[in-house]
């Protein structure tokens, strides 16, 4: 059983030969201007998690207005390894994070990500889980937050190879969007090729309930505050796995600056 559509281009992982196009489908929506100020990019960040470890990871990419920042991290799970990350994709006026995974025998990678955009920021994540081998799971969650006439682009591409029996993968991607001008992409893919698995995924793009709104504000709360409340509930649910609670305050704290900033 195949399922695909284009596949993301090898320059999503750092190709240092030739500037990507929009025939890249890694690179379709970024702001390729942006790219080409600090092209080449340096070699991805190479993580490898051994048999039955586990790790976690927390992003936050708040560079300044005008940085154009771009992370690009390959990760490798051995058998039964765990890796867990937590993004927040806020500064910038491009920021992206690339994250490129294989996973062997029993191993699981779980992504919770936000991405908060206003002005004419470009914020992308771009993500592709390899199984190659059999009983590997994942789970991506990622929700955008829109405003002015911000870009946010979540392109995810799961591949199952023709070994990798028992694979259970999810992607699910929601996008609310502040103002008309905003733009949401959303491009989940996947590339099957075993029989025997089970792989979902879903994307929404919307706006804030008003009738959400007019309750809060019927209880006495100033529509800015009805507005940040409501997208905190939004994006909350992704920074829940942090388990340093610490570490979670801080990452939810930036979310809320960031938020307050669009508001």
């Amino acid at each position: 059983m195949r399922r695909a559509g284009p596949s993301l281009s090898h320059k999503g992982r750092g190709d240092l030969s030739a500037l990507p196009t929009r025939r890249d489908e890694a690179w379709r929506y970024s702001d390729l201007e942006a790219v080409a100020s600090v092209w080449p990019l340096p070699a991805p960040e190479v993580i490898e998690v051994a048999a039955g470890d586990s790790i976690t990871r927390v992003i936050v990419q708040d560079a300044a207005a005008d940085a154009t920042a771009i992370r690009d991290i390959q990760v490798i799970l051995h058998a039964g390894a765990t890796a867990t990350f937590h993004v927040l994709n806020t500064g910038g006026k491009l920021g992206r994070v690339a994250i490129d995974v294989t996973c062997h025998e029993g191993s699981h990678f779980e992504l919770g990500a936000a991405m908060l955009g206003a002005g004419e920021q470009t914020l992308e994540i771009v993500t592709t889980l390899n199984h190659i081998e059999p009983n590997a799971t994942s789970n991506q969650m990622v929700r955008s937050v829109l405003g002015g006439h911000a870009t946010g682009s979540y392109l995810g591409k799961v591949a199952v190879a023709r070994d990798a029996q028992k694979t259970d993968a999810s992607q699910s991607v929601k996008a609310m969007l502040l103002t008309r001008t905003a733009t949401a992409n959303a491009k989940p893919e996947l590339e099957i090729f075993a029989d025997d698995v089970k792989c979902a995924h879903g994307a929404t793009v919307g706006e804030l309930d008003k009738t959400g709104l007019f309750y809060l504000e019927s209880r006495g709360l100033p529509p800015a505050e009805a507005k940040a409340l409501l997208l905190r509930a939004f994006i909350g649910s992704v920074f829940d796995g942090i388990a340093d609670d610490a570490e979670r305050e801080s990452v939810e704290a930036a979310a809320q600056a960031a938020l307050e900033r669009m508001l």
